[in-house]
């Protein structure tokens, strides 16, 4: 069982300063209401906090 982050982009990125739309890219999305399955590390934690107005998140254990 791995730790990993499961993310939802709930609010959208138009309007938003570049550096964030840059981060939600990095974190994978393109459109509104995806969910990604990220590693839950320090860089993840530090990306997902930047722009954490914009998302959702939760901590998951997935079996691989």
């Amino acid at each position: 069982m791995t730790k990993k982050l499961k993310v939802t982009l709930i609010r959208s990125t138009s309007g938003r300063p570049r550096q964030q739309r840059l981060t939600a890219q990095a974190l994978g999305f393109h459109r509104m209401h995806q969910t990604r399955i990220v590693p839950d590390n320090p860089a993840m934690r530090g990306m997902i906090d930047k722009i954490s107005h914009l998302l959702k998140w939760e901590a998951v254990e997935v079996q691989e």
